[in-house]
């Protein structure tokens, strides 16, 4: 199958959106196209690494994905640029790697970060300087703008000012618009600090990004020590919002606090608090201490993480048709070999609010999780 074609499973679901309405029979998700978008090593354009993926599909069926190029080392440490690439047709094509960012040498160098489409606009944050004690500077946390679908991208916003001294490491993952009261409107991104002083805030705009505020908050408990085993450490974090307006928040449990599974957050008031009553663990979706991906797409919350309590293996999808309080059969397996952080959108939704296929970008390899960066292209419906 050529790179510009779609199997005739896809074409149908399209084809079929305007009748189909979400069931546990009619939901079964199949990938339908698979593409490496960047492949790790000093042969490929002198980058050692690609990680931590991104991807939004923007407005006229456009896509944009991004990735850390991490220039000497796989480590988390070191110099980096931001490495995206644009599709013009949702996937059938790509553009060559564009740098949206570069840090030069830098002994600490940026990290991504999370993408947000908010109108004509596509929002991209990432932070430097967020491994302390490093010789590179105080931590911050930029953001950058296009109004091309990613294509360029103008000079970064500083917003230390706003998130203050404390390292705030968005996602990775996506931002999100809210549709819904409270807040409808507003942006929401999420972000982590360091280990030691770890935990969770968001981080809010109600003007399009001009302006942006601290929202909710979850600190690490005890915050500011040497981190242990069953420590509680919310880490890497996605929000999205569910059809009652609520906020929730899946939550990276970076020290395997009362489970080997996800946490979940909660806000109800716009991302204003994080309230820690509020917050749960979902056994059904177990965590090797991963950036996982989520996503909403009419009365459907998708996940997608490696599927193992320890090893970053199984790239597999769950859905759910309860909000995520509950997770429909086994899900789909979309790799069995090694695989890492992944992150999730979709094309706008059809009359009944649903999209008929996903993109699911993820760390792929035979070895190593780090090999490849690859995009799946998953009809919903697209099962036999």
């Amino acid at each position: 199958m050529g790179p510009g074609r779609l199997l005739p499973g896809l074409l149908l679901a399209i084809g079929a959106a305007a009748r189909w309405v979400a069931t546990p029979d009619t939901v079964r998700p199949r990938v339908v196209r698979e593409q490496l978008l960047w492949v790790s090593g000093e042969g490929h354009g002198g980058v050692h690494t690609f990680r931590v993926p991104l991807v939004a599909a923007t407005r006229g069926g456009a896509l944009l994905a991004c990735a850390e190029g991490r220039k000497r080392s796989a480590a988390d440490v070191g110099a980096k640029f931001i490495a995206c690439r644009h599709s013009p047709d949702g996937g059938a094509t790509w553009g060559p790697t564009r740098v949206a960012a570069d840090d030069g040498s830098a002994a600490d160098g940026l990290n991504l970060g999370a993408l947000a489409v908010a109108g004509d606009e596509v929002l991209l944050l990432f932070a430097r300087c967020a491994h302390p004690p490093q010789a590179c500077g105080p931590p911050s946390t930029h953001l950058l703008r296009s109004r091309d679908g990613g294509l360029s991208w103008g000079p970064p916003q500083n917003l230390s000012g706003v998130v203050g001294s404390e390292v705030f490491a968005p996602g990775p993952g996506y931002g999100i618009q809210k549709q819904h009261a409270p807040g409808r409107g507003r942006l929401v991104f999420c972000g982590h600090g360091t280990l030691e002083r770890d935990g969770v805030s968001l981080l809010l705009s109600d003007d399009g990004g001009l302006r942006w505020r601290r929202g909710g908050a979850l600190p690490a408990i005890p915050f500011g020590a040497p981190r242990h085993p069953r420590d509680f450490t919310p880490d890497e974090c996605q929000p999205y919002e569910l059809p009652d307006g609520s906020i929730a928040v899946n939550i990276r449990n970076q020290n395997s606090y009362r489970c080997r599974c996800r946490m979940v957050a909660r806000s109800w008031d716009g991302g204003e608090t994080l309230p820690p009553a509020a917050v749960t663990f979902d056994p059904a979706l177990v965590d090797p201490a991963v950036a996982a991906g989520v996503l909403v797409t009419g009365d459907l919350v998708f996940f997608s993480n490696p599927a193992h309590e320890s090893q970053r293996v199984n790239l597999t999808l769950r859905w759910s048709f309860t909000n995520g309080t509950t997770w429909w059969g086994r899900g789909l397996q979309v790799w069995a070999g090694p695989s890492g952080y992944s992150s999730m959108a979709a094309p706008p939704p059809d009359a009944q609010g649903h999209a008929p296929f996903l993109y699911l970008i993820y760390e792929k390899g035979r070895s190593l999780s780090t090999e490849t960066i690859s995009l799946a292209t998953i009809s919903i419906a697209g099962g036999p």
